[in-house]
């Protein structure tokens, strides 16, 4: 496996971190009353120093105090500790809001992306990838947003708080004390732009451990099949690894910082000492000064931690703006209209196609008149598939035109196209759902009865009821507690329920056994009354009663017609027919 990792891109962090706080501001209300809290709090931050030096010299003073201000201070106190408290909840409450929703909001943009972004997409993307981008990376998103909004709205009124009180009681000593903060900036520069490209290493490890998972629980009846626990495992533990490792680099990069600031500090509460010792500061002025110090730290400590949780953001944000900024090529044209027209026939006019740089449709030109069962056959690779995909729009051509009735399908809605096309292939999708559910997948409102109908079409009713819940039973992810007859059988009557004018049939039964095969072709013989199909097929023995069979090689049709003139034509239809009936042949 290719382990090189993804080069970030040179982007100003600050840029990606701007655009993600606009889904931020689309809750600019909430937003707003948590700035202000913040400002509330770091107000009273400032006011309890104040009430807590009066206490000083009010409990300390030489002269005796009065009960009346010994009872203001007592007050004054803990309503100043109610409000930063209050304060401090409800800013904390309203940004964390605004973080998750920010979440919620891009998981449902890039759901939504991908649901709309073209096959083309995901045949160069991995589905672990894809995962890991939706929940990964906008969790950690959620953590920058919201503490980076929190620490901005509360720690900069603290500190201008701080800085005016102790401005007022030592002017010297605060302008030493505040020149000394800005040589803490110095560790969060130099390992800033470690924190990022390591955080983004690490989230690519991540993505790179999912798909692992995702083929792992996928195809575990193939690893058990070969033996290949052991491999997998090993596999898993080398990407495990290098996400460990990865991690462990932004660790000690954001490690670092702290003791190195911790330092600074220490360099600092020595000189204080020195010159409190100097001027001979009274221990309220001195035990005020130094709280203040302590409270001017931690805001100071957690802006200067913003630049990291700001690249670390930037990192997962820009692998989820790569998925919202992924281009889809297949959408309706500004002047598409619905589809509503009785079908009469269906052509390709030129069409070619190509998958990058590789071709796989070259020239095909049809005319299929409506009612017509078209069976296309050939080799690995020649462009069955692809064909078929076409008339849904999975693709566009990159040559020619796709039309029904005379009319290139780009001139109609995508959803209204679809409608009109039902499918159904090898690799059944089922969803872990109840059979009714699976039935009815796609067709909108229907009955019951409507239900049960279609799967009797489809010869599985009788199974259906057989079930402990019979049309109300969970199926399992991808229909995993059916048969392989059972689940073709339920996308057969999905089909039908759906009704469709055009069918296209994949493979439909290349991997049953035989009495599942007679029961999903018996099904698919019902499927087919009085529809324009398009079937692939690799047996020949399927598509003998064809209306018309189109025999591709490289990406165009060879040979065209019915099965006797095919064979006729001793081309390659006769090679492919002797090599699947040999026996029969020399027999």
């Amino acid at each position: 496996m290719n382990n090189k990792v993804e080069q970030p891109k040179s982007v100003n962090p600050w840029i990606t971190y701007r655009r993600l706080l606009g889904f931020a501001f689309r809750y600019r209300g909430r937003l707003a009353l948590g700035l202000l809290c913040g400002l509330m709090y770091g107000g009273a931050n400032g006011a309890f120093m104040w009430v807590l030096k009066g206490g000083f010299d009010t409990v300390f003073s030489i002269t005796d105090a009065g009960m009346k201000e010994i009872l203001l201070v007592m007050l004054l106190i803990p309503l100043v500790g109610l409000i930063r408290g209050i304060s401090e909840y409800a800013s904390k409450y309203f940004i964390q809001w605004v973080g998750h929703r920010v979440v919620m909001d891009l998981r449902d943009a890039i759901f939504a992306h991908i649901n709309r972004l073209s096959l083309a997409y995901f045949i160069q993307s991995r589905t672990g990838d894809i995962i890991s981008r939706t929940t990964n990376d906008t969790t950690v998103v959620q953590s920058s947003v919201s503490n980076v909004v929190e620490d901005i709205a509360k720690e900069p009124a603290t500190i201008i708080a701080m800085i005016v009180f102790i401005l007022t009681l030592d002017p010297m000593l605060a302008l030493i004390s505040i020149v000394l903060f800005p040589v803490c900036i110095l560790p969060v520069i130099m390992f800033g732009k470690r924190v990022r490209r390591f955080a983004r290493e690490s989230q690519q490890r991540i993505a790179d451990i999912v798909s692992i998972i995702q083929e792992g629980v996928s195809c575990v009846r193939i690893i058990k099949a070969f033996g290949m626990e052991k491999y997998e495992q090993d596999r898993f533990h080398r990407q495990n690894s290098l996400f460990f490792n990865r991690i462990m680099k932004v660790t000690r990069a954001k490690a670092a910082i702290e003791p190195i600031i911790v330092f600074i500090s220490t360099l600092g509460v020595s000189a204080l000492l020195f010159y409190v010792h100097k001027v001979q500061m009274t221990a309220g002025e001195f035990i005020t000064f130094a709280g203040a110090m302590v409270m001017l730290y931690t805001p100071v400590k957690k802006l200067s931690r913003v630049h990291l949780q700001v690249e670390q953001a930037a990192a997962s944000a820009e692998r989820i703006f790569e998925v919202l900024d992924a281009p889809v090529t297949v959408v309706d044209q500004e002047d598409a209209r619905e589809f509503d027209e009785h079908i009469t026939g269906i052509q390709f006019d030129g069409v070619a196609f190509n998958y990058g740089e590789k071709p796989v449709l070259d020239g095909v030109t049809l005319e299929i008149p409506a009612g017509t069962r078209v069976a296309i056959v050939g080799g690995s690779g020649a462009g069955k598939t692809t064909l078929v995909s076409l008339l849904p729009r999975f693709y566009d051509p990159v040559e020619g035109l796709v039309k029904i009735n005379g009319t290139d399908i780009r001139a109609f809605t995508l959803a209204s196209l679809r409608r009109q096309i039902g499918l159904v292939t090898q690799d059944t999708v089922l969803f872990n759902d109840t059979v009714a559910s699976n039935i009815c997948y796609g067709s909108g409102n229907v009955t019951r009865e409507e239900i049960e109908a279609a799967a009797r079409r489809a010869n599985a009713h009788d199974f259906i009821s057989a079930m402990p819940e019979g049309y109300d039973t969970m199926i399992g992810e991808l229909g995993s507690r059916l048969s392989g007859g059972q689940r073709q059988r339920l996308a057969i009557a999905r089909a039908i329920l759906r009704n469709p004018p055009i069918m296209l049939l994949d493979e439909a039964t290349s991997a049953l056994d035989t009495e599942s095969e007679r029961l999903v072709q018996a099904a698919l013989n019902e499927l087919m009354q009085g529809r324009t199909v398009f079937a692939i097929a690799h047996r020949l023995s399927t598509v003998i009663n064809s209306d018309l069979i189109l025999v591709m090689d490289q990406g165009r049709v060879v040979e065209s017609g019915r099965h006797e003139e095919l064979l006729r034509q001793e081309g390659l239809y006769k090679k492919l027919y002797d090599m699947q009936f040999a026996d029969s042949v020399e027999s």
